[in-house]
């Protein structure tokens, strides 16, 4: 019963700090892991001294920082939730998330999201985290929408512009103009990454300041085309 093996991109949450790129296979079979390290020796996949030093060093402050990352992406994701120029929102801290619905047993959000808590009691003083991934889509079709969101995106002062995630720096991309960007749009469409869809890795940066970073620029694209319209009428 159980998990037999487990993948781990390391180079993300665990590392934590954006300086190594690196992964892990674990498994509790004697054998299998005897097996693997025979392969790993012999394709010379080893992890360097230096970067193992700096992995062993994130996995030691993983639990505080998922706690961090975890609030600081609930407070932005209610305020892009309420936003005028934001359609949806997508974490599942939200109620409005299709997994966060149904009862206690039911819910798959209440059975994925645990916040590293070992009792009942640690949730005085530890509450329950979503971790720091959001997704979400600005109103709009097509090129109307492929451009809003690039210029939300290029807008952001504290938030940086790159395609990873799981860094203790709060990270934003653009799929359908950086990582999408060679996929035909009927077939991104298709797969659910829509012109508008924006994707926030949070970080643990100060989360008013992240809130205001990200109203700031939604809030920008929208004076600027009422300024646009303004001078057509």
């Amino acid at each position: 019963a159980g998990i037999d093996v487990s993948i781990q991109s390391c180079t993300k949450y665990l590392g934590g700090h954006s300086d190594i790129l690196a992964g892990s296979v674990s498994s509790k079979s004697p054998e299998f892991c005897h097996g693997l390290a025979k392969v790993q020796k012999l394709i010379t996949a080893p992890l360097n001294p230096m970067d193992s030093y700096l992995l062993m060093r994130g996995i030691r402050t993983l639990d505080v920082r998922m706690q961090r990352h975890g609030e600081n992406a609930l407070k932005v994701a209610r305020m892009l939730e309420a936003h005028p120029l934001v359609e949806s929102t997508f974490y599942p801290g939200l109620a409005s998330h299709p997994d966060n619905q149904g009862g206690e047993e039911d819910c798959l959000v209440t059975e994925a999201f645990r916040s590293g808590r070992d009792s009942p009691e640690d949730s005085d003083t530890m509450p329950q985290t979503y971790g720091g991934m959001i997704a979400f889509i600005v109103k709009g079709e097509g090129d109307v929408a492929l451009e809003r969101a690039k210029k939300v995106c290029e807008g952001l002062r504290v938030v940086n512009l790159a395609v990873s995630l799981g860094s203790v720096e709060s990270l934003v991309e653009h799929p359908a103009s950086m990582t999408h960007a060679m996929i035909p749009r009927e077939d991104r469409l298709a797969g659910g990454l829509d012109d508008g869809l924006i994707r926030i890795s949070v970080g643990i940066e100060k989360a008013s300041d992240l809130v205001a970073d990200l109203q700031s620029s939604l809030d920008r694209v929208m004076e600027e085309e009422r300024q646009r319209e303004a001078r057509a009428a």
